[in-house]
């Protein structure tokens, strides 16, 4: 039979067995937990330098956005002002005369010519953009947001079939319209005799 000294010495040996392996096992588990923090917070920061470079490249792409707007207005701007535009008319016909209306808002009368010629009349006149009412230096940051009134030199040009009797064309300017009345020239019928 086992005496209990030998069953006392092996339970005081495997309890230090035991407590061997909860050490290494806490030690491990403390290990663990250690190794899991830090990946947690190498984690955390991957993901806020994702965040946070994601956050300044979608600033970035709104602020390159904007400049490309900026960049296609002023180009637009720009051709409007270095291209003629067309003036809008209303051309009326009767038996004797043309009648033409053509809208000219905000432009006074001094700023409007008119030639014709013998078969054709054009009308021209500048328009001053809105932006360029206001005086630079008194107002502190002046932007275009949007621009779509006609700017810039206005030409229209229009033929006729008949001839004109430019002597006798007139034009009136009432409230941004110029009415232009062109009586078109009769020339009268000969009957050439045959010999």
């Amino acid at each position: 039979m086992v005496d209990s000294e030998t069953i006392d010495a092996k339970k005081e040996e495997f309890d230090e067995k035991v407590e061997d392996v909860k050490e290494t096992f806490d030690s491990a588990k403390d290990d663990a937990k250690e190794t899991f923090e830090d990946k947690k917070e190498k984690s955390k920061n991957i993901a806020d330098n994702v965040i946070n470079d994601l956050s300044k490249t979608i600033e970035d792409f709104k602020d390159s956005l904007k400049n490309m707007q900026k960049n296609a207005d002023q180009r637009y701007q720009d051709y409007k002002k270095s291209t003629v535009q067309t003036l809008d008319i209303d051309l009326v016909e009767t038996k004797d005369n043309y009648h033409m209306k053509v809208a000219v808002p905000g432009v006074a009368k001094k700023d409007i010519s008119i030639e014709a010629g013998d078969n054709d009349i054009t009308i021209e006149t500048t328009f001053v953009p809105f932006i360029e009412e206001f005086d630079a230096e008194k107002e502190e940051e002046l932007e275009l947001i949007v621009s779509s009134i006609k700017s810039g030199r206005c030409v229209k040009t229009v033929r006729f079939e008949n001839s004109l009797d430019i002597e006798n064309i007139k034009a009136k300017f009432s409230r941004g319209i110029v009415t232009i009345t062109i009586p078109k020239l009769i020339i009268p019928k000969h009957k050439v005799k045959v010999e």
